[in-house]
């Protein structure tokens, strides 16, 4: 249940944006790591959301499992080395039960991000979700969380104005790049198929400036350049013979730079202005060297500048961020009656039944001895009356179990079940064997 998910985590807050390349997986390595981390901790699901800001793990664990701190384990994972002595729990923050599902709400809300009420952020945890669910790593317990945490996005979203106005990081990077191409006017490319490139080509293309799409496929890179009547050219070739370009966007997965001191040089060396280029690096790990561009007086800006900035207009926000707080809150409490639901829904159901049974058997007999010569259209109504009753007081105990499982003690469910007739007490407790083979198989 509730209590049996988990997320750890690192963000742009401990030591920067920049720092977190170091916990990033690699792309092709990613799936097959996730998968034995998995298997090596018994975790029956596992999510991980990496974006510019922030590296997270979301898992539920089996109920039999043992809660305890996975950190120095995530932290091996992510880092391919062990942590020293405290250096896990230093580095990584951790959440457990709710406290897990708030600190998902809260990333999907844009509430956590570096530029409050982000909205690329939406889209990068529903693409978590996607992957964990392709990789087979994700059941019932992710399912609900994810798709509850996209549903107080949307909320937030629609009932706010917190996502109004510039709070991308991707706005925040195209204004830098407009107050360049004001100075110096000529084309920019864009570097990267990614949902920040798109959000900047849309912009940038709105105002006029033209663009070249780079990237490592030239098939998709040509793809997005057709949508924004832009060039474009594969990143081998870009770094080889530069198109003309007064600045560059680059917001890719690589792990290494994709633009060394020579590349560098070759962009530099044709900017239609003479100027140097203005390079803006949304990528971590950076795709611009950091120091060859200080080493040939190329301006930078990188993922921290970025994020500083949008922390100058956080305040900016704080109204709207209050409002949205108080519908994550909302969400909340309601989520653990979900999990329950979707949990103990065959207990519930099978008392239901046995109550509905239990009436329908006392009025075949009653019909049968004691009022067998009523009509057709009283005997229907007496069965209609039974069921409904039946159903008003199989609501009673539901209702108390409700309170047992929110609010009892460990073992409460238990005593109650074993105060029954035995066999109506195996019923419930195959129902809730039901219960749990479809949250273990995610159906």
């Amino acid at each position: 249940m509730l209590e049996q998910l988990g997320m750890i985590g690192v963000s742009w807050r401990q030591g920067g944006v920049e720092a977190l390349a170091e916990f990033a997986l690699p792309d092709d390595e990613a799936a097959e790591r996730l998968g034995e981390f998995a298997d090596e901790l018994d975790l029956d699901e596992l999510a991980y959301l990496s974006t510019c800001n922030r590296v997270e793990l979301i898992f539920a664990r089996d109920e039999d499992t043992r809660v305890t701190d996975i950190r120095p384990q995530a932290f091996e994972l992510l880092v391919r080395r062990k942590p020293k002595p405290g250096e896990a729990a230093r580095r990584l923050r951790a959440w457990q039960g709710e406290g897990a599902a708030e600190h998902l709400f809260l990333i999907a809300a844009g509430l956590d991000s570096a530029c409050v009420g982000e909205t690329e952020i939406v889209a990068q945890v529903r693409a978590c979700h996607e992957q964990s669910s392709q990789l087979g790593l994700s059941g019932a317990a992710l399912d609900l969380l994810f798709k509850e945490a996209q549903r107080i996005a949307a909320r937030v979203r629609g009932e706010t104005g917190l996502g109004a106005g510039r709070v991308s990081l991707a706005e925040i990077a195209v204004e830098r790049l407009r107050e360049r191409v004001a100075r110096t006017q000529g084309t920019v490319a864009l570097v990267g198929v990614s949902p920040m490139t798109e959000r900047a080509a849309s912009s940038l293309r709105s105002a006029g400036i033209p663009l070249v799409v780079v990237n490592r496929t030239a098939g998709k890179a040509k793809t997005l350049a057709d949508r924004f009547g832009a060039a474009f050219q594969s990143l081998e070739s870009f770094r080889r013979e530069p198109a003309p370009v007064e600045a560059l966007l680059s917001a890719t997965a690589a792990p290494a730079p994709l633009f060394g001191q020579a590349a560098l040089e070759r962009i530099a060396a044709r900017t239609p202005s003479g100027q140097p280029p203005l390079i803006v690096d949304m990528a971590v790990p950076p795709d611009a060297d950091p120091a060859a561009c200080r080493k040939l007086a190329i301006p930078r800006i990188g993922m921290d500048e970025i994020v500083a900035h949008a922390e100058r207009n956080r305040a900016a926000r704080l109204v709207e961020a209050a409002q949205a707080r108080e519908q994550v809150d909302q969400a909340l409490a309601t989520l653990k009656d979900r999990f329950a639901e979707r949990y103990y829904g065959p207990l519930f159901g099978a008392l239901q039944k046995r109550y509905r049974n239990t009436a329908q058997e006392g009025v075949r007999r009653l019909l049968k001895k004691e009022l067998k010569g009523l009509g057709d259209r009283e005997r229907i109504a007496i069965e209609l009356w039974s069921e409904v009753l039946a159903r008003r007081f199989a609501h009673i105990p539901c209702l108390g179990l409700r309170g047992l499982l929110h609010a009892g003690p460990e073992g409460s469910l238990e005593a109650f079940l074993s105060g029954l007739e035995p066999e109506f007490a195996d019923e419930l407790r195959a129902a809730l064997d039901t219960g749990a083979a479809r949250r273990a198989s995610g159906s």
